[in-house]
């Protein structure tokens, strides 16, 4: 059985959608108008969708949503995409120029993962029920009735921030045996085949005021301590494997004339290899601790540590690997297989023990006010998708 490309129509529909999505301000903790939004669609489209009770564990601005589209036989896959997108200043309008969608300001374009959701939201219609009366394909899509293999599609929350959404889902509610996220910004034909642990570290240092030109002597600087501290840091790219970062320092009073009571240092550390990243976070750690005793400061410090997503690695006979591969070369990609420093839902589903392989989905600079996604990319992973079901299927 093959599904075809994408028609002219879908296409058309497809940009119009990512476009409309685009518009829809949907950062971290404010998701609920976009949740809105495709849950009217696809209900719209004759689809039961379920939201689950993220929101209120996580404080997102909405549940993860789960919408299930029977298939021919018994077999099923997860299709993800996230909701929410970093934070941005004013309001989005995407533009087509030279061949892909941009920001028309300074913002984020949102194709992170708005261009994956779209992809969604484009399957769902492929295989929207037909009304009474109607025969599939009158309905102004290339309708078709079941697909090969079932879906699920699950839009999750609050992804941007710590994965946080993915890690409230329940995936013991999943039927599909593996699924696919769409979330890596870089050319489509990459698959992520290993992803880092990740752990962030909050130094809180404590010291004491006084004022800063009568008697500086009886003060303890916790600016200081925090200097030091990052001063003595592992920082940047450690290895082929790791990486560590300071994210924020922030402490003071905001005058120059107190010696300051209180700084805080925001740090990260990853790897691809557990033992190196429990190494560097303990390094961080060391340097905070050193720092806070150093004479010239003595100050106290708290240090919160979290592990806010574990890593994972993907075998190359992993069947979701064999079947990503044999679709994107159906639709003349070349599979490429690589790692990377980031994370996305596969990180938070892979510790429930559900396979999750992160597909590049043609992206360019997400997070940043040049972001954006070309034409062909964004129809070449909805074209992907459905190689995929057709694969899958077979």
């Amino acid at each position: 059985m093959t599904e075809g490309r994408a028609s002219e129509i879908e296409r058309a529909r497809l940009h119009e959608e990512f476009a409309q999505l685009c518009r829809i301000r949907s950062v971290s903790g404010e998701e609920r108008a976009i949740a809105d939004h495709v849950t009217g669609l696809l209900r719209g489209l004759g689809h039961e969708v379920e939201e689950d009770d993220t929101a209120g564990v996580t404080g997102a601005g909405s549940g993860n949503l789960l919408c299930r589209i029977p298939g021919d036989g018994t077999r099923s896959v997860l299709l993800c995409a996230h909701l929410d997108t970093v934070p941005h200043a004013g309001q989005i309008e995407p533009v087509l120029e030279d061949g892909g969608w941009v920001s028309a300001g300074d913002t984020i374009l949102g194709a992170d993962n708005k261009a994956a959701v779209a992809a969604l939201l484009a399957v769902a219609r492929r295989y929207a029920p037909a009304p009474d009366g109607d025969s599939p394909g009158q309905q102004g899509s290339a309708a078709r009735g079941r697909p090969p293999v079932g879906i699920e599609l699950l839009f999750t929350a609050s992804e941007e921030v710590a994965l946080a959404g993915a890690k409230a889902f329940d995936c013991s509610r999943l039927r599909s045996d593996f699924g696919y996220v769409y979330d890596h910004a870089s050319p489509i034909g990459e698959i992520v085949m290993a992803s880092p642990t990740y752990h962030r570290i909050a130094a809180h240092f404590h010291g004491r005021p006084a004022h800063a030109g009568i008697r500086p002597e009886d003060g303890r600087s916790a600016v200081l301590a925090a200097a030091l501290a990052v001063a003595a840091m592992p920082f940047g790219r450690l290895d082929a494997e790791t990486t560590t970062n300071v994210g924020s320092v922030h402490g003071g009073v905001g005058g120059t004339n107190v010696v300051a009571e209180h700084c805080t240092v925001l740090a990260e550390a990853r790897s691809l290899d557990d033992r190196k990243v429990e190494e560097a976070v303990a390094a961080i750690v060391d340097a905070c601790h050193d720092a806070a005793g150093d004479p010239r400061c003595s100050c106290d410090v708290d240090i919160d540590m979290q592990r806010l997503f574990s890593g994972y690695r993907h075998t190359g006979t992993l069947p979701s690997v064999v079947a990503a591969e044999n679709a994107l070369r159906a639709c003349g990609y070349t599979p490429q297989r690589i790692v990377t420093g980031g994370g996305s839902d596969a990180n938070a589903f892979a510790v429930q023990g559900f396979v999750c392989t992160n597909l590049a989905n043609g992206t360019e600079r997400n997070h940043e006010p040049t972001e954006r996604v070309s034409t062909d990319a964004l129809e070449g992973m909805l074209d992907v998708t459905y190689a995929l079901l057709t694969e899958l299927g077979g």
